[in-house]
């Protein structure tokens, strides 16, 4: 089999036409020659030209209303509104039923058994009848189940049972619907897009927490549930069916930017690649890592000696650092090989970790601490979808990101119910953060070993 070196480090590489007979990279040589080729003239994946600054006012020209879609969406959907919203409703529910935070948050973890089957089946919908029904139908039924649960009567029972229907209904307003179209409709600046399209989950954290405050003070929080079913319902499908759609042959004729074509790898091939089950199996731990705190960052400041006043001042930093670190991946993603971001970006919460881990805070030192957990979790999805789209193609893109999303919900699902059980076991939530610190740099660091992306034709 024909060899050449790296130009930077010598090291051999293999010529093979075939990219999924590619030998694992040297890894400093991908990354310097993604550096060194960031900023020349490329092809697109079928072989279209691509001239840097006309591509990139086309596809944002011809594609603004896929992103505002998809930025509603995504803000609206099953991703967003449990996330951000289970801390501020943990404490009245508490309150008002007598049920330990590990009851209330295991929510979250029915969530995730419902989405290992329904994350999947999303997948497969969109890539069968297309993501606008999907998404558009999913949207509605998860506001109507979401709206639901302002009848809760203090049975655990009804509170799992209404959990598992949501997100079984409300699995296709995931990312994973939302960015299959955003990765067909942009190419040169995908990583760009595919932050506009997810900054609808920082928008909808900056706004929820001091409204639902509001709202729940005023009006009770059956009012704020029923408000917060309002907004897929009412909003973010009818915007939906009104924006969002796949991309066709005219869409390309109408601008000189070429609509990435749906090339690469079916899920059975995907299934037989090491890279497949490497990304999997990184998932799991570190969106465990990430997704313990946000839920109980009331709590866990509550715990530091923060009041409620300055904690419902500082919690929306979540929102504005996941607007940032959306933006800022997006850019990077763009010019700079696609695991290194995600290894650097991914190990910055490290630093909230122990901030939040130790004793009585200062609201500044929250407040960066907060920051800087916020702006990993602007970027983990988009390094998903991303590295999908990168190293796997479009040609069964949603499928493969449902099953990836499967491997996320599982870590993310179970951390917060973890987190409510070492609080109510050691008052305390130190020993879990002080796990995530030493998970996140090692899960992280194993995006470095997938290599250079592959060429379909």
């Amino acid at each position: 089999m024909p060899t050449s070196a790296y130009p930077l480090c010598g090291c051999p590489r293999t010529n093979a036409g075939n990219a999924a007979a590619e030998q694992a990279p040297c890894i400093a040589a991908y990354f310097m020659e993604a550096n060194l080729q960031a900023n020349r003239i490329e092809k697109v994946s079928g072989g279209h030209p691509h001239a840097a600054a006309s591509a990139g006012q086309g596809e944002f020209a011809r594609g603004w209303t896929i992103l505002l879609a998809s930025l509603i969406g995504i803000g609206s959907g099953l991703v967003s509104l449990p996330f951000y919203t289970f801390g501020i409703f943990a404490p009245h529910l508490a309150h008002d039923f007598g049920w330990s935070m590990g009851e209330i948050m295991a929510g979250l973890t029915i969530t995730t058994l419902a989405l290992l089957v329904a994350a999947p089946m999303a997948g497969l919908l969109c890539e069968r009848y297309g993501a606008r029904p999907v998404a558009a139908c999913s949207l509605a039924l998860f506001g109507l189940s979401y709206i639901s649960l302002a009848t809760l009567d203090g049975s655990l029972t009804q509170y799992y049972v209404t959990w598992a229907v949501a997100s079984a209904v409300g699995a296709g307003s995931l990312p994973i619907t939302f960015t299959r179209t955003v990765n067909r409709w942009f190419d040169r600046h995908r990583g760009l897009a595919l932050g506009i399209a997810m900054m609808g989950t920082g928008l909808f954290g900056i706004a929820c927490k001091p409204i639902l405050a509001w709202v729940i003070a005023d009006y009770g929080w059956r009012t704020a549930y029923a408000a917060l079913g309002a907004l897929p319902l009412l909003v973010a499908a009818p915007i939906t069916l009104l924006l969002f759609r796949d991309p066709t042959t005219a869409d390309a004729g109408s601008t000189s930017t070429p609509l990435t074509p749906l090339t690469g790898f079916s899920r059975g091939e995907s299934l037989r690649q090491w890279r497949f089950w490497l990304i999997a199996l990184l998932l799991i731990p570190l969106s465990f890592a990430l997704a313990g705190t946000p839920p109980n960052l009331e709590s866990i400041l509550g715990d530091r000696g923060l009041d409620p006043a300055t904690i419902i001042r500082l919690t929306p930093l979540v929102g504005l650092a996941s607007i940032t670190g959306r933006l800022a991946g997006g850019f990077l993603l763009d010019r700079f090989w696609a695991p290194a971001v995600a290894f650097v970006i991914l190990s910055v919460p490290i630093a909230s970790c122990l901030i939040l881990s130790a004793g009585n805070l200062q609201p500044a030192t929250a407040g960066i601490a907060i920051f800087l957990i916020g702006f990993a979790l602007g970027v983990e999805f988009d390094v998903v979808a991303y590295l999908t789209a990168k190293y796997f193609g479009m040609r069964s893109y949603a499928a493969i990101y449902g099953l990836f999303y499967v491997c996320f919900t599982i870590g993310a699902g179970f951390a917060p119910l973890v987190f409510g059980m070492i609080r109510d076991a050691a008052h305390d939530f130190s020993p879990a953060l002080l796990t995530c610190a030493v998970i996140l740099p090692i899960s992280a660091a194993g995006f470095l070993f997938l290599g250079r992306y592959p060429r379909f034709s």
